[in-house]
């Protein structure tokens, strides 16, 4: 596999391709992953001069049987801009790496520590039945995280953001999720107005869900707002 190299409305020296070479080492990314099937570099330059400081934005773009990474840096000049935006593509590939990593090494867990590691489920006793609800709740202190009330330690993250976003199309939503490196992204459909949620789903396959309000469903699902991702 080569790694190609190419400008976008700009030429590319000799020297910098060979610097591509050197700080993007193929033995390095296949040992993080051994399914690349190519790896491609775009250079382009913005002319504006008051972006001077973001002149030369470098995208780096990995193809495998997996999901397609993305990273991508903008920096005064093309070197800098080559090395931020491999720094986001190791970090991007050591995420992937961990993550299949774990799912291979991670150990069964017995019934009475099922508990323990997923919330909200039964408690149960060393030869699995469950604790009578009584028994448990007496000794599990409740308190309130955020806009939640939860028994005991509660859910492991506990986080809320609010994020100012433009409407975009599905595609843009697409691209942005590939950007990220993220299973699913959460975007505003331009063309209905409406929150939708862009989802990987097997292989090269994706997913949209789309959500539209309905009043009369609201009053009749108030407690059960909200959806979930599916097939």
């Amino acid at each position: 596999m080569d790694i190609v190299v190419k400008g976008r409305k700009t030429e590319v020296p000799e020297r910098f391709r060979k610097h591509v070479a050197e700080k993007l080492k193929l033995e390095k990314i296949q040992k993080l992953d051994g399914k690349v099937i190519s790896l491609d570099v775009e250079v382009s330059k913005e002319p504006n001069p008051r972006q001077a400081d973001r002149s030369d934005r470098v995208e780096i773009t990995l193809r495998s049987r997996g999901p397609v990474i993305r990273a991508e840096a903008a920096a005064s000049d093309p070197y800098a801009a080559l090395d931020l935006a491999a720094e986001k593509l190791d970090a991007q590939l050591r995420k992937q790496h961990d993550k299949r990593y774990t799912r291979r090494g991670a150990r069964r867990l017995s019934a009475a520590e099922v508990s323990d590691h997923v919330p909200g489920v039964a408690t149960l006793s060393g030869n699995g039945r469950p604790i009578p609800a009584e028994e448990t709740e007496k000794s599990v202190p409740t308190k309130r995280i955020g806009s939640l009330e939860v028994q005991g330690d509660g859910p492991l993250v506990v986080r809320e953001k609010t994020h100012v976003a433009a409407p975009m199309t599905l595609d843009q939503a697409l691209y942005e999720m590939e950007l990220v490196g993220h299973d699913f992204y959460l975007f505003v459909d331009s063309e209905t107005k409406e929150p939708s949620v862009v989802y990987r789903r097997h292989a090269y396959d994706y997913g949209v869900i789309h959500l539209r309000t309905d009043t009369m469903v609201t009053q009749a699902h108030a407690p059960e707002a909200g959806g979930a991702l599916g097939g």
